[in-house]
């Protein structure tokens, strides 16, 4: 790949260089031409980072807003903007097909559904598109697991605030709640946002009313007491290659990854769900990343399934535990050609050989009003500090949370003990990181 000189460059575009990236270096990886050409779907710096450290060809799909950054650092890079599928979707899947690329890999919720409809064209597969639409409407998701045996809470569709309060009042019905008895929580999520986006725990009919007519339709479901976790798993021509068990320690708030040997006793089972898992939703190759919860009985119930890299920097998290680079590892089970011998040796023995214990805490100001960042002493002098993603406030006053929110940024840790790990994750949520 040629290197551009910044001299020729324009001053706003050069402006955008990053010496230390591999592309602008000349030290990029050697392409082999044998192996996969693969498309990037959506924007991520680290996946473009290891890319650039693998031995695919890669383009990288992406709205206009990243040309500038792509010009600066001879990425390659095609624009598209990621609007609702349309008349002109299809033109994307042609340019890439004509181009030579051999498969698309999504790279956040939004990029999902593309990514199925542009390889049902380029592996000839037509029901690649109907699987992503199940992977982004979660009432079809709920449904298709429920099809395959997988247990699953009780859910339905609201499309008004009336529905959500028949629901809630059908719910305690069937859990036999008597007068006076105080109701038992439902959950509300937007059909197709990633992670906690439009999330909310609804405990009385009155906090129906916050919330907004523009976030319907949205998906009810009952609520589930049990330990919550996450699983990301590589699968390759059906078969689990890894399977990396996530431990939240508060929904939205904080995760490490490997769990701790309390939940990782439930791995044999977590194994089996998964195996049904990719049956029911005849997955064949790629990484997933669904949720589901134990309850006190034992019993394992589905929350839902993503088919892209999930949120809270796990990627980074597994990579910093055990070593390779989970965006490498999903474009290997993405490429069409990749062997099984190729696949199996690149991933290394889950658990036993992870070097410690990852963990990240998602902030978000405990304060009304704040002025400026200041890191706990408790967080950065703690030996398992690692590092953080927290900028200055660009104003004083906090905006409302909406539901369960967006974090302000990411503080990182990095140790050999899970229940220490674990401990100091849920004591950052008393600390003050915006004051």
């Amino acid at each position: 790949m040629s290197i551009s000189s910044e001299k020729q460059m324009p001053e706003a575009v050069a402006a955008w260089r990053d010496p230390e990236m591999d592309s602008v270096k000349g030290t990029e990886t050697p392409k082999d031409p044998n192996k996969g050409y693969i498309a990037l779907l959506g924007w991520s710096v680290n996946a473009i980072k290891a890319a650039q450290k693998f031995d695919r060809r890669y383009i990288v799909v992406a709205p206009e807003w990243a040309t500038d950054f792509c010009t600066a650092n001879n990425i390659p890079f095609i624009p598209w903007d990621f609007i609702r599928l349309n008349d002109r979707s299809l033109e994307i899947a042609e340019t890439l097909k004509a181009e030579g690329v051999d498969v698309a890999i999504p790279l956040f919720e939004e990029t999902v559904e593309w990514s199925g409809a542009i390889n049902s064209v380029l592996l000839d597969s037509p029901r690649m598109y109907g699987q992503s639409i199940l992977f982004r409407d979660k009432a079809l998701m709920k449904r298709r697991a429920q099809l395959g045996g997988i247990r699953v809470g009780i859910f339905e569709e609201a499309h008004e605030k009336e529905d959500i309060v028949r629901f809630m009042k059908r719910v305690n019905q069937t859990l036999l709640k008597l007068d006076g008895d105080p109701d038992d929580p439902i959950h509300v999520k937007a059909f197709d946002k990633a992670g906690c986006l439009g999330h909310r725990m609804i405990r009385t009919v009155e906090e129906i009313d916050q919330i907004p007519a523009e976030e319907y339709p949205l998906l009810m479901e009952s609520h589930l007491s049990g330990w919550e976790f996450a699983v990301e798993a590589w699968i390759h021509d059906g078969k689990i290659k890894f399977l990396n068990i996530s431990e939240y320690v508060t929904l939205g708030y904080s995760v490490f990854v490997p769990a701790t040997e309390q939940l990782e006793s439930w791995r044999n089972a977590i194994t089996k769900q998964i195996e049904l898992l990719i049956k029911t939703f005849d997955i064949k190759f790629g990484l997933i990343h669904p949720e589901y919860f134990v309850t006190a009985d034992g019993e394992m119930y589905f929350g839902e399934v993503a088919y892209r890299p999930p949120g809270f920097k796990a990627f980074e998290l597994i990579e910093m535990a055990y070593g390779f680079n989970a965006y490498q590892a999903s474009m290997l089970v993405f490429d069409p050609k990749s062997t099984k011998e190729e696949v199996d040796n690149f991933f290394p023995r889950e658990v036993v050989d992870a070097k410690g214990y990852a963990g990240c805490f998602g902030v978000y100001p405990r304060r009304r009003v704040v002025s400026k960042l200041q890191m706990p002493k408790e967080t950065i002098e703690h030996p398992y500090f690692v590092s953080h993603e927290l900028h200055e406030p660009t104003e004083e006053t906090v905006p409302d949370r909406s539901a369960f929110g967006t974090h302000w940024g990411l503080v990182f840790f990095f140790g050999d003990d899970p229940i220490r790990m674990r401990d100091l994750l849920k004591a950052q949520e008393d600390l003050d990181f915006y004051v």
